[in-house]
């Protein structure tokens, strides 16, 4: 195959594109693709102080880098989750790429504050995946709101954003429907946040990353197995091999035609929210899940 844009040989095919690109074209692609997601979606200015979420995984260390090289402010935030055999080697390989390209980086670590995963999952009968989650999400906006960045931005990818909305379209889950997308605004308690990947698939992602000789941190999560949202990405990637571009359509064709419709349902119906009376972070509850989750923790 050619490359589309200078017909030298093509490092990479794009099925979903109907194109081929040689290793210095598809830098270009990649970048003017989240250039495009960014404007499209009006979701950064270049006076943005930019807290990026890094899990020491391909898509965050990639959306880390190619933001930089746009030109924007950006500041490293990793979550230390203090699971063995994995938590050591992600927040290694994290180090080692903010030290490489001189990017600032502040860890937040779990055990430090009461919370770590494999304590938590010993408290919890429920799946450990959704409080991990819930504490992830808790410290990424404290952070951003203590540390003054104007926005937290995270590297879902295209089918990290596709498995989510397949998934609470089965649920038909209104709430969670009416603010999916690839930006949220600053409000009641909340950092602003963007997703400035949701046009780039799984694949082109790590393209990016092999490409741009990035390490990352590859093993799956011990916790993991048998996460619902690994089925459905793998159903989704099913359709996209048998029909090639449909997963962006989808998630273009929801935010142009569907979000809007759950946006509005939930001005009116959703759960007002309040501050914690422990934590002040934003809950429907007296007491916020984080803050539940410490307490069970601490208990004797």
């Amino acid at each position: 195959m050619k490359c589309k844009r200078c017909k030298a040989t093509a490092a990479v095919a794009l099925p979903s594109h109907h194109a081929g690109f040689c290793e210095e074209c598809y830098d270009l692609f990649f970048t003017r693709q989240v250039e495009k997601g960014i404007r499209r979606q009006k979701l950064l200015t270049f006076e943005d102080r930019i807290l990026v979420a890094l899990s020491g995984g391909k898509d965050s260390l990639a959306l880390m880098l190619v933001l930089s090289k746009l030109g924007y402010n950006v500041t490293g935030l990793h979550i230390d989750l203090s699971i063995p055999n994995s938590s050591e080697a992600a927040r290694g390989v994290v180090e080692r790429f903010c030290e490489k390209h001189g990017f600032k980086l502040i860890v937040k670590e779990m055990a430090k504050e009461g919370l770590a995963i494999p304590d938590v999952k010993a408290r919890l009968n429920r799946p450990i995946c959704s409080a991990c989650g819930k504490i992830k999400r808790y410290f990424f906006n404290k952070t951003a709101l203590d540390e003054g960045y104007t926005v937290l931005a995270t590297g879902h990818n295209l089918d990290d954003e596709i498995a989510r909305l397949f998934s609470n379209t089965l649920r038909w889950d209104l709430a969670y429907l009416s603010d999916q997308g690839p930006g949220l605004p600053a409000e009641g308690g909340f950092a602003r946040k963007i997703k400035p990947l949701y046009r780039l698939s799984e694949f082109e992602t790590a393209n990016y990353s092999f490409l741009q000789g990035i390490e990352y941190h590859y093993a799956p999560c011990p916790y993991s197995q048998g996460a619902s949202f690994t089925q459905y990405k793998k159903l989704w990637a099913d359709l996209e091999e048998q029909m090639p571009g449909r997963k962006l359509d989808f998630y273009l064709g929801f935010l142009e035609r569907g979000k809007e419709v759950f946006a509005k349902h939930e001005e009116t119906h959703g759960d007002e929210l309040q501050p914690c009376e422990k934590c002040g972070y934003p809950t429907s509850a007296e007491v916020c899940g984080v803050c539940r989750i410490r307490e069970a923790v601490s208990q004797d």
